[in-house]
């Protein structure tokens, strides 16, 4: 699916740095390389070039061009790389003189990478995985995204895809040969061998869902409690900075704050919340009911209290775990070792104990995302195609006496939508939202 323009843009932003990289890639790639370097080198070499500006014959600068020739590249098409020194006068003059050039345009967010889609370079699943990479903060959303990039969801679901064909064409065979009597009940135990270790592949994969988007995209921990329980001086404690307003005066939160934590290569977002009470202020109301649904919507919630003044959490708080956690226990003698055996006592003012609530913080992610690693499934995307496939494979073990037509259309169906899963098939509807996310030069 060649394209007709000639895309280019810097792959290392425009901003001020030692070295910038711009990229091109199209039919016209070779032209402007010898445009601009004065010759076209050789395959895969960085040399050493003057680049100048082809209308003018004004030097831009001194630099290193790499070629790539098609098919042999990222994109599948003629590419290039102009290596440059990273000041903003050369980026624009370089911009400028490829901009003049005969077919070349500024490339769109992901088009690199949507061209290298289009040519086959990339399934589906690897541009997810590669815009994850792009993103990752922690190191297990490196390990997910790099695993994810190198193709690890897109080689299970071609053996899987590879099963589901070997069955539709014994179905299609008794289809053809319904006449001969032995037929249908070999197919019908043939096709359960081959289907049977599918759908239970699926159902591993759905059950460890959770975990591979865990990683991605990070354990959500909702601060709780009622006002002045300490829930911002731990947040701003964890944080290592001030991100939330403290005072004495009840109710100073009234929106949720959010702050990201690496812990151990675990991705957390830690949610400070209002103070939950009684409340008349309409302002502080709104507060409320949203600390309230975040806590709904939370991985886990930490309970926080006054030990001066211990209160337990509302039993329909959430359906995740709550911690209690006791707070200013350095303000009370003793009181730590009083606490019942579900409470941890901290104090943010001395640290006492919140190197403890960290590793069993760390300690939960991990034992949520089986250690990291998670699963194949890191999308709402993967999860549905998933559960659409193992639905028809359900349905043709559990009912091997159904007609055979309505056997070949779940195999059918179950085989379209692991072929979705890569983008073998039907997912224009989907292109635009995975690329706009890219950014521009990738």
């Amino acid at each position: 699916m060649r394209t007709e323009a000639t895309i280019f843009a810097f792959a290392s932003g425009t901003s001020r740095a030692a070295i910038s990289v711009l990229r091109l890639s199209g039919p016209a790639t070779r032209a402007v390389v010898a445009a601009v370097a004065g010759r076209v080198p050789e395959p895969r070499r960085a040399t050493l070039a003057t680049f100048v500006d082809p209308a003018t014959g004004d030097k831009i600068d001194h630099g290193i061009v790499v070629f790539f020739p098609a098919p042999a590249s990222f994109t599948g098409e003629d590419c290039a790389e102009f290596h440059l020194h990273g000041s903003r006068a050369v980026a624009a003059a370089m911009i400028e003189a490829l901009s003049l050039c005969p077919g070349t345009r500024p490339a769109e967010p992901g088009e690199f990478t949507r061209r290298a889609f289009l040519e086959g370079k990339l399934d589906l699943a690897q541009v997810e995985g590669l815009g994850d990479l792009i993103e990752a903060e922690t190191a297990w959303q490196h390990r997910l995204a790099l695993r994810q990039m190198e193709g690890a969801l897109g080689h299970a679901a071609s053996a899987w895809r590879q099963a589901l064909i070997e069955a539709s064409a014994l179905v299609e065979a008794e289809i053809d040969f319904s006449d001969e009597a032995d037929v249908p009940g070999e197919t019908s135990r043939r096709i359960a061998g081959l289907l049977a270790p599918v759908a239970e592949a699926l159902e591993t994969e759905l059950a460890a869902a959770k975990a591979g988007e865990l990683v991605r995209e990070g354990v959500t921990i909702v601060i709780a409690g009622p006002p002045n329980a300490g829930k911002s001086t731990l947040l701003n404690t964890l944080a290592r900075r001030d991100v939330a307003i403290v005072s004495e005066s009840p109710g100073t939160t009234r929106d949720a704050l959010e702050v990201a934590l690496d812990l151990d290569g675990f991705r957390v977002a830690l949610i400070d919340t209002a103070g939950l009470r009684p409340a008349e202020d309409p302002i502080e109301r709104i507060g409320i009911d949203r600390a309230l649904a975040r806590a709904k919507s939370a991985d886990l919630v930490l309970w926080l209290s006054d030990v001066a003044a211990p209160a337990d959490p509302p039993a329909d708080l959430c359906d995740a775990p709550v911690w209690r956690v006791v707070t200013k226990i350095d303000l009370c003698c003793g009181a730590a070792g009083a606490l019942p055996s579900d409470c941890l006592g901290v104090s943010a003012e001395t640290g006492k104990n919140l190197d403890l609530l960290l590793q069993r913080i760390s300690a939960f992610a991990a034992a949520r995302t089986f250690g990291g690693w998670g699963g194949l499934i890191t999308r709402e995307r993967h999860r549905h195609a998933f559960m659409v496939a193992l639905c028809a494979l359900r349905r043709i073990l559990q009912h091997s006496e159904a007609p055979i037509e309505l056997i070949a259309e779940d195999l059918r169906a179950a085989r379209f939508s692991l072929e979705r899963l890569t983008g073998a098939v039907d997912v224009e509807d989907i292109l635009g939202d995975i690329f706009a996310r890219f950014c521009i030069g990738k």
